[in-house]
């Protein structure tokens, strides 16, 4: 005999697939009892597909039913909060968001909850944390929450491979609810570790954990090794098109994600880029095209990924492996959720390794830097652009780090900025150095994916602490290879010239940054005219697929120095002819380096001897030459260069000049020095760099 609360729960899960035959699946009814009838906290960790979505629509609608007030889902992701509105919308859920792409509907948002118009709130981690809303909004929002919802619940937990600083602040949130308000978290990528923690955040022993198997039956995995970038690009050129429907193919960085796309747009495949840097609009027009099939594939960075729900993506690619096992099955997850095969072909490259290394950006704080910090504060407001004139970290780094010492209770986001709590702050030094450990050994056994020659599908539900992992039966090293290796005939001259494309730009600094008056550097607002240097150009960045790889070697720890390989220098002068500057420059200066002069000095005189230039030298150390390291604050960057250049030694001709260095990163020193050569006659000064760092 089914009980009442089983009959509700059936009605409405069939209301919301649209289909009068469906069913629960293992595992689903349990979770939707214990939020409903028993109001307990619990944790789901099951396969994308499996309708984890369904629980919390399905239960959002008995508990209001039965008067309880509206649902908070905690939403990581833009793409993830649409997707989730319009699956709600198909149930007879009223969902509405709060996010910063629709700041301009808040108020109407805000009016529908006093009016209890609103069964869902889709809120993001962050948002929780603005202090506007934390103060004003969400006390009365906690004591009418039906039901709070943290969606891909891994990221709560800094075990996890995508942990945000803000999801820790649910701990906070939870123990302020009622004791009988109901939690459920979700996710599909967890190994027992993060498991654990998850739970303690939810509340430790009395938490509901429901674990169902991670095998995707669905997909087909296979590894295609290639020697090289171009290979890889070539196998994309010749076999596209042989790919099942519709769907994604990752790269590892923005760079790689543009190049891809422009190459496959140029030979005809109906392609799009997708990454953190595409405008929101462009992103939402792009995830519809690809739901609608109307394109082949996005190439896209990790930026789409959680939640994306495409039920019939027919593949998932990926150029270049993620750092993580769990990392690559979250984003392989993506296809074959409703069909019954989709291919998923990793495509690794021996620079991958470099890559995780380049953007290993420590989610965990450094002891000095976070010290530095919080003596910086007081019970004084102070904003994020103020503190960082204060501090020499950049703003994205220290926005990381000001999140995680709030949530270690060190320092508090408040109106107009942060303060400090006056907490004891302990730097848990072991704790860190193991996570830091974990994700080596998770790059590892990324490499370990690569080799096995046992079941891909076994491997990463192994990874994932499945302990119902078996051989799937369709992989490569299960039933053979399914994936064609040959290139077409002239692919991998096509790929091998489109990575041969040299020239990006170095925009210009047009403005002083922030607090570099109170650093004794006495400028402020606008950069004059007569000052600035003009746009300039690199060989390309370190990130680029292409010449991206030598200069990573050229630029990488411990490379000696030397004088510029000749390849290089002939593809700096392919760079230079096809600048298009207003003006040909009539001499050549170069920047001064301390790593690499034969490298800097070398290029420059062999600009200027191709170029038939003058070559003026290089600019001279003033003051002692520049302090401090690469990479910090902008306002700390200019304090450090600030007058640490001279142009007394050279012979600056009126006219355009090419100032060549070796790499830029801030470009606050082509600034500086710019600004050197103007003063001392230069009309324009025309910055070169072999490489640009991002």
């Amino acid at each position: 005999m089914t009980s009442p609360t089983r009959e509700a729960a059936l009605t409405a899960l069939r209301d919301l697939v649209g289909r009068a035959d469906a069913d629960f699946h293992d595992g689903q009814y349990e979770a939707i009892e214990a939020l409903v009838a028993g109001r307990r906290r619990a944790l789901v960790v099951q396969r994308t597909g499996w309708g984890k979505s369904a629980v919390y629509f399905v239960a959002t609608l008995l508990l209001r039913r039965q008067g309880a007030g509206p649902t908070v889902l905690v939403s990581p992701l833009l793409a993830l909060m649409r997707d989730q509105i319009a699956a709600a919308e198909r149930a007879g859920v009223r969902a509405v968001a709060i996010n910063s792409t629709n700041a301009h509907e808040w108020d109407d948002v805000l009016a529908r909850l006093d009016r209890d118009e609103v069964d869902v709130l889709l809120v993001s981690p962050e948002r929780l944390n603005n202090p506007a809303f934390r103060e004003q909004r969400l006390p009365a929002l906690v004591q009418r929450i039906g039901m709070l919802v943290v969606d891909e619940a891994h990221c709560i937990s800094d075990w996890g491979h995508d942990f945000r600083p803000d999801y820790r602040r649910l701990r906070d949130l939870i123990a302020q609810m009622p004791a009988d308000v109901p939690v459920l978290a979700t996710t599909a990528t967890a190994n027992s570790r993060v498991v654990a923690d998850v739970a303690e955040q939810l509340g430790g022993a009395d938490v509901l954990t429901i674990r169902g198997p991670l095998a995707r039956a669905s997909l087909r995995l296979g590894v295609l090794q290639l020697p090289n970038a171009a290979s890889r690009l070539a196998w994309l050129l010749s076999h596209l098109d042989d790919l099942p429907g519709s769907g994604i193919i990752y790269t590892l960085t923005v760079a790689a994600a543009v190049d891809t796309a422009r190459l496959l747009r140029e030979h005809g495949h109906d392609v799009r880029a997708y990454t953190g840097q595409t405008d929101a609009e462009e992103r939402e027009e792009s995830e519809g095209l690809l739901k609608r099939n109307e394109v082949k594939a996005l190439i896209a960075t990790s930026a789409l990924g959680m939640g994306f729900d495409k039920p019939d993506l027919g593949f998932v690619l990926h150029v270049g492996a993620p750092s993580s096992p769990v990392a690559y099955y979250q984003q392989v997850g993506r296809a074959g959720r409703a069909s019954d095969s989709a291919d998923v072909l990793l495509l690794p490259g021996a620079e991958d390794r470099d890559i995780w290394h380049y953007f290993a950006t420590a989610s965990m704080p450094d002891r000095e830097r976070a010290e530095h910090v919080i003596a910086a504060l007081g019970d004084q407001p102070i904003s994020t652009p103020a503190l960082e004139a204060m501090v020499d970290i950049r703003r994205t780094p220290l926005e990381l780090l000001l999140k995680v010492l709030d949530v270690d209770g060190a320092v508090k986001r408040v109106q107009g900025g942060w303060v400090a709590t006056g907490a004891a702050w302990d730097y848990d030094a072991e704790r860190y150095e193991r996570i830091a450990a974990e994700r080596r050994a998770e790059q590892q056994h990324m490499i370990e994916y690569q080799q096995t020659s046992g079941c891909r599908m076994e491997f990463l539900q192994h990874s994932l602490d499945d302990d119902t992992a078996a051989p799937c039966g369709r992989c490569d090293n299960c039933a053979g290879v399914w994936f064609p290796a040959e290139i077409a005939a002239g692919a991998k001259t096509d790929a091998a010239e489109s990575l041969d494309r040299v020239g990006v730009p170095i925009e210009p600094r047009r403005q002083w940054p922030t607090g570099a008056d109170r650093l004794d550097v006495p400028v402020r607002g606008r950069i004059g005219a007569e000052e600035q240097a003009a746009e300039g150009r690199a060989l390309a960045r370190l990130t680029d697929l292409g010449w991206g790889g030598t200069l990573r070697e050229l630029f990488a720890a411990g490379a000696a120095d030397g004088p510029v390989p000749p390849q290089v220098l002939q593809a700096c002068v392919r760079v230079l002819a096809g600048w298009g500057w207003d003006e040909r420059p009539v001499a050549v200066a170069g920047m001064p380096s301390r790593s690499k002069p034969q490298l800097t000095g070398s290029l420059a005189r062999g600009l200027a001897e191709i170029g038939r230039l003058p070559y003026l030298g290089e600019l001279g150390f003033a003051n002692g030459g520049p302090s401090g390291a690469p990479g910090g604050n902008s306002a700390f960057r200019l304090a450090g260069i600030w007058d640490r250049f001279t142009a007394d030694e050279l012979q600056v001709p009126a006219g355009p000049v090419l100032l060549v260095d070796d790499l830029a990163d801030s470009r606050w020193t082509l600034t500086v020095a710019a600004r050197t050569l103007r003063g001392a006659g230069a009309t324009a000064v025309l910055p070169f760099a072999l490489a640009l760092r991002g």
